[in-house]
């Protein structure tokens, strides 16, 4: 999952290229945790599932409170970075990460809703660091090399995302897992006794997650950095109402909204998929290897678009990477087995280059109105928290294997918008 943030940086004062080794170092570093946050959650929700016994619906409420944070902390998190500027944000963006992590500690001897306020604060620290830590990628170092020094850390990003999943699945979902019928027969003081047994394998993880991320901090901290200088200021005139007005910047915000709803919603409801017995009834420590294929094959996808899309508009690849996601969507659906299996882990790998190239497109010479079109983009990515809502309801209903419908139904609007703005780049 990309990460963006809504302002156009200008450093201050003129930095050594030597110097900026150390602090790229530590940035990096971070796109890395955040991808290794992001995606552990596909591993959790299974997990807390089984756990609490729930249903799909309530399942969701990890990535409704994970995505709701940005969407509710995009905006004060800009305004605090103004107020306490971009290296003390991260830090505090940091701290508070950390705090996050280190409520599942108790959150696994007291219960789900410590556990989902637990995703909130985690979040919302990520929230806050994205919007501070984002503008030093392009300000340590040449200008003229900052696109690929930001293609560096987003293919570290994405090594967190592929990580995480085959990490989680080895510490989290390792124990014997009971099924509910199973759990059943136990008496109540051993239900009691398996319950808190398996929360409490979340603990060790993320306390060691939250002492990675306060030391990060403090490296932050100390670190001599750059002074960046807010551009906003410069270029912020006309509000949102006026923004909106520019009509591929609100589709792109739609699109946004359902891309990264559809990307959520396929990597949450994915161990549950392998396990299905239409699929391959796989147990959820296995399945849990495979879903860092889906993350994997986004990093791998990534690079190959790098080189495509030197040749082929934006459009035209988004439309396509589109149309191929449905059909493979659609054969998870509807056929069965190993096929069905491959088919949506390979949604993954053309997903890669979606994010970025919506975000750039709807950002087409919005000029002026740049910094505001950026943050209602950043705010979209809100579709995390809700469709997989829309999915759950599905699943829990009907069968989870047609729920994968409803991202089915996101990809759509995307070929849409490819296709509208195909030839964006070439219209004079």
């Amino acid at each position: 999952m990309e990460h963006y943030s809504h302002t156009a940086p200008v450093a201050s004062g003129q930095s050594h290229a030597g110097g900026n080794t150390g602090p790229l170092v530590i940035v990096t570093i971070l796109f890395f945790m955040w991808g290794l946050l992001t995606s552990l959650n596909d591993v959790l929700i299974p997990h807390l599932k089984a756990v609490y016994t729930l249903t799909y619906v309530q399942a969701m409420l990890v990535q409704f409170c994970f995505f709701g944070a940005y969407f509710i902390v995009s905006l004060p998190a800009g305004m605090l970075i103004k107020k306490i500027g971009y290296q003390n944000g991260a830090v505090v963006g940091l701290t508070i990460a950390a705090a996050g992590c280190a409520l599942f500690y108790p959150a696994a001897t007291s219960g789900y809703t410590l556990f989902l306020i637990s995703f909130f604060v985690l979040a919302g620290g990520i929230t806050i660091l994205q919007v501070a830590a984002n503008p030093y990628v392009t300000v340590l170092g040449d200008p003229q090399t900052a696109s690929s020094r930001l293609t560096l850390t987003q293919a570290f990003n994405s090594l967190g995302t592929t990580v995480a999943p085959a990490l989680g699945g080895m510490l989290i979902l390792g124990g014997v897992v009971l099924s509910s019928s199973e759990l059943a027969l136990l008496p109540a003081a051993e239900q009691a006794a398996y319950h808190a047994k398996e929360a409490a394998s979340v603990q060790g993880p993320y306390l060691v997650l939250a002492g990675a991320l306060l030391v990060l901090a403090i490296l932050f901290a100390m670190a001599r950095l750059p002074k960046i200088v807010d551009a906003e200021a410069i270029t912020a005139q006309g509000g949102y109402s006026e923004v909106l007005k520019h009509r591929h910047l609100a589709l792109g915000v739609v699109a946004i909204f359902l891309y990264v709803g559809g990307e959520v919603s396929i990597g949450s409801f994915l161990i549950n998929f392998l396990g299905d017995p239409n699929v391959v009834s796989m147990t959820a420590a296995d399945a849990a290897h495979y879903v860092s294929f889906y993350w994997g094959g986004a990093m791998i996808g990534r690079f190959i678009g790098f080189v495509v899309m030197r040749k082929v508009s934006p459009g035209k690849a988004l439309a396509f990477n589109a149309a191929a996601v449905i059909a493979l969507v659609l054969l998870a659906i509807f056929s069965g087995g190993h096929l069905a299996m491959w088919a949506l882990l390979a949604v993954g790998l053309f997903n890669s280059i979606m994010f970025p190239t919506i975000f750039s497109m709807a950002l087409n010479k919005l000029g002026p109105l740049t910094g505001q079109g950026s943050g209602l983009l950043c705010m979209a990515i809100v579709g995390g928290a809700l469709v997989p809502f829309a999915q759950g309801y599905l699943a829990d209903t009907i069968s989870l294997q047609l729920s994968f419908l409803v991202p089915a139904a996101c990809y759509l609007f995307i070929l849409y918008f490819g296709l509208k703005y195909a030839n964006m780049y070439s219209e004079k």
